[in-house]
């Protein structure tokens, strides 16, 4: 009895292995044929109009090309990091549960650097750029670019690197020397894999 039931399951296995086979090798060759006769547009969606292109075009550049009009100071943006930021970066930056934004007592990291706005960022608009892009993580670009110069200046303050009453603008942020900005080394490569 248990060699027919053996018997009886090698047989359907091959059967069922062999039509499958005897299927993919059919479809496979009846798949150019069902793709050549597909238009080149679905007709879904639409070109996007320049405003909507105007509305996310929003980088900033190092040298401060595309910061908006506006300002804001470090006393303004500790009051909305406590409110939008914290609860990702820890109340001073340093805590987490994300990463690290505020350089802090960085001899507690032991053999790792770590690494943080006031020791790693080249530019000081990049903190800007990324605020204003990304964050707060549940919310980004939801913040008015009176709060993410605040946030900027507050980051900046808190790292060391700009006075708590002072306004952050859109001439005076690319001229904020930041630390780690001649440890950089310009990307030079042409159009390859070259190692720098």
């Amino acid at each position: 009895m248990i060699k027919f039931i053996g018997s009886v399951v090698v047989f359907a296995t091959l059967s069922i292995t062999g039509m499958s086979l005897r299927f993919s090798q059919q479809r496979s060759r009846a798949l150019p044929a069902d793709t050549l006769s597909q238009p080149a547009r679905f007709g879904f969606g639409r070109a996007a109009t320049e405003a909507e292109i105007a509305a996310v075009d929003i980088d900033v550049r190092p040298d401060g090309k595309g910061l908006p009009k506006g300002e804001g100071n470090a006393l303004e943006g500790k009051a909305i990091y406590a409110l939008k930021c914290g609860g990702c970066h820890g109340a001073t930056g340093t805590e987490g549960p994300n990463d690290r934004l505020v350089v802090g007592d960085t001899t507690k990291g032991g053999a790792r650097r770590i690494k943080a706005i006031g020791n790693y960022w080249p530019h000081a608009t990049t903190v800007f750029d990324y605020i204003r892009r990304a964050m707060p993580f549940n919310q980004p670009g939801s913040l008015t670019d009176r709060e993410v110069y605040s946030l900027t200046a507050f980051l900046l303050h808190a790292n060391g690197l700009w006075d708590e009453k002072a306004v952050l603008n859109a001439k005076n942020l690319p001229k904020i020397q930041m630390p780690a900005r001649d440890k950089f080394v310009p990307d030079d490569r042409k159009d390859g894999p070259e190692i720098r």
